[in-house]
């Protein structure tokens, strides 16, 4: 696979799945702009360059848009915020600040990137299992990144006549250090187990399947929701 002389977009390429999809995209040959909300990465990769824009912030948008140069191949919405709060003790700030991260910053992110796409474009979007299979707590997590399948969804029929695909990725569980900080040795061992591959994701799983949709191979894949679980629900 190559990508020489195409130029990426990856929100929150910092650390996790974001970082691991940076570095793929980049090895194909991609000049890659990404964002991080706080601290910029140690590992420097060749061929990238980072953004400060905390998604929290939608006037940070601008900022992103202004290092690709007037021209865009592949837009990747991967930054996300988990809630685990509660129905009965969710906040207006807190539904807001979710909504904001997860749902209304990608969704304005596509609109900017929308004149910038060179005809056959890529935009991929990063979901979660969850979607599908709720747990409590999650009211605003499930419900942003639904909201966000959905855009998919639209935006597949609305930009496919210019030959751009969108498509969801919505990763299981994936050995990150956010996963590891919010679940416990014994529920990583039980999704392992659940998996029908028997092991948790790595972030390098989930970035190999946005690197396919981003192709040239990935060309007649568009509107769908590539559920990149090792078989959690199979």
């Amino acid at each position: 696979m190559t990508l020489s002389g195409k130029t990426a977009v990856v929100t929150g390429g910092s650390r996790g799945i974001g970082r691991a999809i940076v570095r793929r995209l980049a090895a194909a040959g991609a000049h890659v702009v990404f964002t991080y909300a706080h601290d910029k990465p140690a590992d420097p990769v060749p061929g990238t360059v980072g953004v400060r824009a905390d998604q929290a912030d939608l006037g940070n948008l601008g900022a992103i848009f202004e290092q690709v140069g007037g021209r865009l191949d592949i837009l990747v919405n991967n930054a996300g915020a988990v809630s685990q709060t509660p129905i009965a003790e969710l906040t207006v700030e807190e539904i807001d600040r979710v909504f904001t991260v997860n749902f209304r910053f990608p969704l304005l992110a596509v609109q900017a990137a929308i004149p910038l796409l060179r005809d056959g474009g890529r935009i991929v979007n990063i979901s979660t299992l969850n979607t599908v299979a709720a747990a409590p707590g999650l009211t605003l997590y499930c419900a942003s990144k639904a909201a966000l399948e959905q855009l998919t969804a639209v935006a597949a029929r609305e930009l496919g006549p210019r030959g751009i695909t969108v498509n969801t990725v919505s990763p299981g569980a994936t050995d990150t250090d956010l996963l590891r900080a919010e679940n416990t040795e014994e529920s990583l061992a039980k999704g392992a187990e659940l998996a029908a591959l028997g092991r948790l994701g790595t972030p390098d799983d989930i970035a190999a399947v946005v690197a396919f949709l981003v192709s040239a191979d990935g060309g007649w894949i568009t509107g769908q929701n590539i559920r990149a679980t090792g078989g959690l629900l199979a």
